[in-house]
């Protein structure tokens, strides 16, 4: 899938890692000791990111549309990262 992408997508993906940097901040500013640092933040929203494009990919839905790729991208780098922080919160209580 991702060797078949077209210079559109690979600037999304572009986007998206500099929307993750900034996002991985603001995600750093808020959530303090329950997340994952400025750095830890941008790489799991990246991955969460990527994650979910190749799940919906996966699961039959049609992504030609840009802006319903970066729709599921983004819910997914979100529910991603705030599933780790609820287990790191859940072990942090261990």
């Amino acid at each position: 899938m991702f060797l078949h992408l077209d210079t559109t997508w690979l600037l999304a993906f572009a986007i998206i890692a500099a929307f993750g940097f900034f996002f991985g901040t603001a995600l750093d500013a808020i959530m303090r000791e329950s997340g994952f640092g400025p750095t830890g933040n941008t790489l799991l929203f990246i991955f969460g990111f990527f994650v979910a494009v190749a799940v919906a990919n996966k699961q039959g839905i049609s992504l030609s549309d840009l802006k319903l790729a970066v729709a599921c991208g983004l819910g997914g780098a979100f529910v991603f990262i705030s599933v780790l922080a609820l287990i790191k919160a859940g072990m942090a209580r261990l």
